[in-house]
């Protein structure tokens, strides 16, 4: 073989080698590879079933609900986005505790409803009606998002827990490893956490210091490739 032969031999295994790593990062990008979204699917199975009295079905919303150990708060996900009436992910919260810092839910945005003593904020994920492959059940239901919403799924390295991302800085999350799971600089575990947004309720009257029942503290957050802390009222709890 010449010189000519040899360097289109060598160009084109280049080729073939860079074709075989974007079908790697495609495949991963597709879900295929995605070792965060199947784990996201074990870890949320650990906490349905260590907590099965809490987990209800949620015929409004036409899906399942995750109850608080204080029943303050519900994490609810959809089982059939068609049918969802506002959201397709969402959590419902005892208005008190707000109300009670000051809170106008009058001045609240457009991703917040407030009736008969509860707060709802939450986002849609789409309107397609899901396939399940066997029965509707709670654990389908999270699937369908990790495997039909994957931007939604989130991991927050610093606490190793996974989350369901609510829309405008809102989450439900749970730790990765309930045996392992332990928090930097805290002497507690946060096995779930309901997570809220604090500017859209301290802009319509609420004053961060004196909601009763959930915590105002700064978390580490990725954001643009960068670690920020940035302020959330959170509601921790151990399930063990």
């Amino acid at each position: 073989m010449n010189s000519n032969g040899k360097l289109i031999a060598a160009v084109g295994a280049a080729v073939v080698l860079v074709g075989a790593i974007i079908a790697a990062v495609v495949q991963t990008a597709g879900g295929k590879l995605d070792v965060v979204g199947k784990q996201s699917i074990t870890s949320f199975e650990t906490i349905l079933n260590t907590i099965p009295d809490n987990v209800k079905a949620d015929e409004i919303n036409g899906g399942w609900s995750l109850n608080a150990p204080d029943v303050g708060v519900r994490f609810i996900w959809s089982g059939d986005y068609s049918q969802s009436p506002l959201h397709d992910v969402m959590l419902e919260i005892d208005s008190a505790p707000f109300v009670n810092a000051g809170l106008d839910a009058d001045k609240l945005p457009d991703n917040y409803s407030a009736y008969d003593g509860m707060l709802m904020v939450g986002t849609k994920l789409g309107t397609e009606k899901p396939v399940y492959k066997g029965d509707a059940t709670p654990l389908a239901a999270y699937g369908q998002i990790v495997n039909k919403h994957r931007s939604f799924i989130n991991y927050h390295m610093d606490l190793d827990h996974y989350g369901v991302k609510l829309g405008g800085g809102n989450m439900f999350e749970w730790a990765k490893n309930m045996e392992t799971n332990t928090v930097k600089n805290q002497n507690q575990d946060k096995d779930i956490v309901f997570v809220l947004n604090p500017e859209p309720l301290i802009a319509a009257g609420v004053d961060p210091e004196k909601v009763e029942g959930w915590v105002y503290a700064p978390v580490s957050v990725m954001e643009g490739g960068k670690t920020l802390e940035v302020y959330k009222f959170l509601k921790p709890f151990n399930l063990k």
